[in-house]
C-alpha cells in the first residue's frame, strides 16, 4: 500500500510540475535536462526563448525576479530557480538513481565538487562569455581584455582538475556519476561552444568527457 501511495504521489509530482528552461547550449537549463533524463522523469519542457528576451519578460520575471532560468514550478505555487536546487529537489522526490548522494560523507564530497566546478571553471568560463564574446557585445559594456586574460585562468584550473581527476576513481566526485558531474560537463561543453578549449593537453579531463558524454542521459537526454 505504502508504495502505491508513493507512485500516485509521485504521479500527481510530475502531472502538476512545470520546468521552463532553453535548449542548448545554456548550460545551467541542461543541468535540469540531464537530471530529468538520467530519473526518467516525465517533466517536459517549456522553451524560454533567450535570444528574444523572453526571460526578461513581465511573465516570466513573474517566475523569477532575476529574469533567468531554469525555473520548476511546483503545484502550490512555489517557485525553484536555481539549477542545483532544481536538481536537489528532483533528486529527493525521485531517489533512483541518487545524483547527490546516499550519505553524509558521499553528500559532502558531491556538494565540494558541485561548487568547485562552479566557482573555479565558470567563473572564468562566464568572465570570458560577458566581457569577450561577440554575441554579449551589445548586451553588457565589455572589458575585452579581462575577458580574454579568463582564457589562462581557465586553462591554469583544467590543468589542476586534471591532475585531481588522473588521481581519482573515474567520476568527478567518486565512482558514481553524480550532480557533480553534470555541473562540470554543462561547463565544459558551454565553454567549447564559444570558443574555449577545456580539454586541450588536459589528457584525464579528457577521459573523464569521454566516460560521461557516453552516458545514454547526454547522448539523448539534452536536446537541443
Amino acid at each position: 500500500m505504502c508504495w502505491l501511495l508513493k507512485r500516485s504521489l509521485i504521479k500527481s509530482l510530475e502531472t502538476n510540475m512545470k520546468y521552463y528552461g532553453a535548449p542548448d547550449p545554456a548550460p545551467n537549463p541542461r543541468r535540469v535536462r540531464l537530471v530529468i533524463a538520467e530519473k526518467g522523469i516525465d517533466l517536459p519542457e517549456l522553451n524560454i526563448d533567450l535570444r528574444k528576451r523572453e526571460h526578461k519578460s513581465a511573465e516570466h520575471l513573474q517566475r523569477n525576479t532575476l529574469g533567468q532560468v531554469p525555473v520548476l514550478e511546483l503545484d502550490d505555487g512555489t517557485m525553484i530557480t536555481e539549477s542545483v536546487s532544481i536538481c536537489r529537489y528532483l533528486d529527493a522526490i525521485y531517489p533512483e538513481p541518487p545524483l547527490f548522494g546516499t550519505n553524509p560523507v558521499e553528500s559532502a564530497v558531491i556538494d565540494m565538487w558541485t561548487r568547485r566546478a562552479e566557482l573555479r571553471v565558470m567563473i572564468p568560463v562566464s568572465n570570458f562569455w560577458r566581457h569577450a564574446h561577440p554575441l554579449t557585445a551589445s548586451l553588457i559594456d565589455q572589458n575585452k581584455a579581462f575577458g580574454e586574460s579568463n582564457r589562462g585562468v581557465l586553462a591554469d584550473t583544467m590543468k589542476w582538475l586534471d591532475g585531481e581527476l588522473a588521481a581519482g576513481a573515474g567520476y568527478l566526485a567518486g565512482p558514481n556519476f553524480t550532480m557533480a558531474d553534470i555541473t562540470l560537463l554543462t561547463i565544459v561543453d558551454f565553454a567549447g561552444f564559444i570558443g574555449l578549449v577545456p580539454l586541450e593537453n588536459v589528457p584525464a579531463v579528457q577521459r573523464w568527457h569521454e566516460l560521461v558524454s557516453a552516458r545514454p542521459s547526454v547522448r539523448g537526454g539534452a536536446r537541443s
